[in-house]
């Protein structure tokens, strides 16, 4: 099987934006009576939607957030994660020597993430990547985030529609999280991991491979893994 398509996760992946989100989760739940520490985030929330996440907060911490509350609150994150977010370069180191080095050979490239739309146009402004990929998915696209596989399969099926010989099984996804990886995997995908969020050790069960970080990655590589 040849490499179709390269499909990349977006925060923990091209951009260094986990503890941008966790921040400006943290900066307003407060708030609302909510006691999030930066080690929960990471250990349960980090692969949440922004209104998953506050589903499971409401949930976690018995507290209302239905209806205009939990609005508010998923507003409030945004304002602040763009005032944190706005004027620095995010981008992790290798992020876009990969991303150029793809763009230069025949294989389609996409980006499924989590993230809100305006989120990655955000931290990807300047940097004329994002013409790059021909398809992205994210949050504003699918009503369950990872580790639930909508939001890949809606990938696979915008990539086909642009070229109808992409099958899941010559798409690799490039992930960071266990969800991710869970999400990619029950979607028929390829996977690869970068250890820029969590251990290898945690990764490797849900992974064809795993590598340190996103520099490490290289045409030869992705090519040998759907081969």
């Amino acid at each position: 099987m040849a490499l179709q398509a390269v499909i990349f996760d977006f925060d923990g992946v091209l951009v260094d934006s986990e503890p941008v989100h966790c921040r400006a989760f943290l900066d307003v739940v407060g708030r609302y009576d909510i006691g999030l520490t930066e080690e929960q985030y990471y250990a349960k929330y980090l692969g949440y939607t922004d209104a998953e996440c506050v589903r499971a907060l409401s949930r976690d911490f018995g507290v209302d957030l239905s209806g205009s509350r939990g609005e508010a609150l998923l507003a409030e994150k945004t304002v602040r994660f763009e005032a944190l977010a706005r004027g620095n370069n995010w981008l992790i180191d290798g992020a876009e020597e990969l991303v150029r080095t793809l763009a230069s050979k025949d294989v389609h490239m996409a980006i499924c993430s989590g993230a809100l739309r305006s989120d990655i146009a955000l931290m990807l402004e300047g940097t004329g990547l994002l013409s790059c990929f021909e398809v992205v998915v994210t949050a504003d696209d699918v009503d369950r985030g990872k580790p639930d596989p909508e939001a890949f399969v809606l990938c696979v099926e915008r990539l086909r529609a642009l070229d109808e010989a992409v099958r899941p099984e010559g798409c690799v996804v490039i992930e960071d999280s266990h969800w991710g990886l869970e999400a990619a995997r029950a979607a028929g995908l390829r996977r690869v991991a970068v250890a820029h969020t969590y251990a290898q050790t945690r990764l490797e069960p849900k992974a064809d491979r795993v590598v340190r970080k996103v520099g490490d990655l290289s045409w030869e590589l992705l090519v040998e893994v759907v081969g």
